[in-house]
Parts: structure tokens; sequence; C-alpha cells
């Protein structure tokens, strides 16, 4: 019983955070990787929100960085920089225009989705397949649409043959697709124009953050330290 009275507070004090996101979004990655390191540094209780980019985009009139020639060419160098600072082994692939807004990522996001409604309240799986995903169209330069590239993803991440097979059968249905346009309009309810899109829980109130490059503030809102990109995981104290 005294165990349990020093620990029950401590993770009632946790701050929930909510990471909506699209594995089609190179700057997602950056967020999903730094928030993920930052689970056990910071007292958070992370949320992975896996929605879909295209309908944000579409809903908020914002446009994609093809549609802005400079902004596009200015990209390329943004995340080989980004890259190198964050530690994420991003790489745009070889034809970005066709992989970000002609194939898109509803097929991914939908697999994604099916793992979270069938693994609920565990985001372990979540997390690897998303990076397995990120890592195919933003590392390797392989296809992130076709229920074969699904299956190999999933596969690596550690899901069995059966289970992804399953999963792929899930992502089809209804159900999830109805999942995936609930999480879409849930980060549209918090004004989302892009993604990712940080949601803190403080004291009640949403502190909605956008893009890659809000971490000092978001730590200064819910009285944490950012101690940059790849923090050292705290020593558990005796």
């Amino acid at each position: 019983m005294p165990v349990l009275f020093f620990i029950a507070p401590f993770f009632m004090s946790r701050k929930v955070v909510e990471l909506f996101y699209d594995v089609v979004s190179p700057y997602s990655w950056l967020g999903f990787e730094v928030l993920c390191r930052y689970r056990n540094v910071w007292n958070i209780d992370l949320k992975l929100k896996p929605a879909y980019l295209g309908g944000v985009m579409h809903s908020s009139g914002n446009r994609p960085p093809g549609l802005v020639p400079n902004k596009f060419l200015y990209m390329a160098t943004d995340l080989h920089r980004l890259a190198e600072y964050f530690g994420v082994p991003l790489s745009p692939p070889s034809n970005p225009a066709e992989v970000m807004f002609e194939k898109g990522s509803l097929p991914a996001m939908r697999f994604v989705t099916a793992v979270a409604e069938k693994h609920k309240d565990d985001d372990a799986l979540v997390e690897k397949v998303s990076r397995e995903l990120w890592t195919r169209i933003w590392s390797t330069d392989q296809d992130i649409t076709q229920p074969a590239s699904l299956t190999e993803a999933g596969l690596k991440a550690g899901l069995s043959a059966s289970e992804v097979e399953e999963l792929l059968h899930l992502a089809t249905s209804q159900t999830v697709k109805d999942k995936l346009k609930n999480v879409t309009k849930q980060a549209l309810d918090h004004k989302a124009f892009g993604f990712p899109l940080t949601v803190c829980h403080v004291n009640g109130k949403p502190e909605v953050f956008f893009g890659s490059d809000r971490f000092e503030l978001m730590a200064h809102c819910i009285g944490e330290k950012w101690v940059g990109p790849r923090p050292t995981k705290p020593t558990a104290k005796m």
C-alpha cells in the first residue's frame, strides 16, 4: 500500500500530449521521434493520433509545398539539415511530388488506424508500424500504398503474417474509415492546417502547436525543460 500511495499521484499528474500525424509528412516524422524520446523525459502521457493529412489540407484550404515552387525547393535543403540535427534518417524520395501529392497516404493511414483500432490503449505497435512506413517513404524510397508494401512494413514492425492479413482486411472496413475521418476531424477541431499537430492538455486547456520546431515553447507551456532533440534518459532515483 505505501508504494501505491507514492506512485499514484505521479501518474495522475502526467500531462496528456496528443500527436496528430500522417506518414506522408516528413516533418511529422521529426515531431514523432522527438516526442517518443521525450516520453520518458518529460512527465507526459503521449497519445499517438494517426490522421489523414489530405483531409486536413482540403478542409483548411492550405496549399501543399508542391504548389509553391520556392517552398518546395527550400524543403529539400531544410530536410537535409533537419535529418542531421534531429538524428532521423530522412532522405527525400526520388519523386517526392508523386509520393506526396499523387499517390498520397490514405491506404497507409487506414492501415495504421486499423492497428490502433485493434490494439486500443496500446500505442507500442502503432509506433512501430508508423516508423516502418516513414522509413519506407522517407528513407529508403519505397511504396506505402500497395498491400504488399503495407505487409512488409507490418512484418518488420513485429506483426505476424496472419495479423497483417487481418489488419489489411480491417483497414478496408467502414469502422476504420470512420475512425480515421473522426481523428482527422479532431485535428480540424483544433484548427489544424497541416501536420504534425501537437495538442498539450494543460490545466484543462488544450495548447496547440504546429510543426516540428516548437518544442522549446511546448516545454515552457507544460512546465518541462527542452534539452535538445536527443535527450539523455534520466537516471532512475533509488
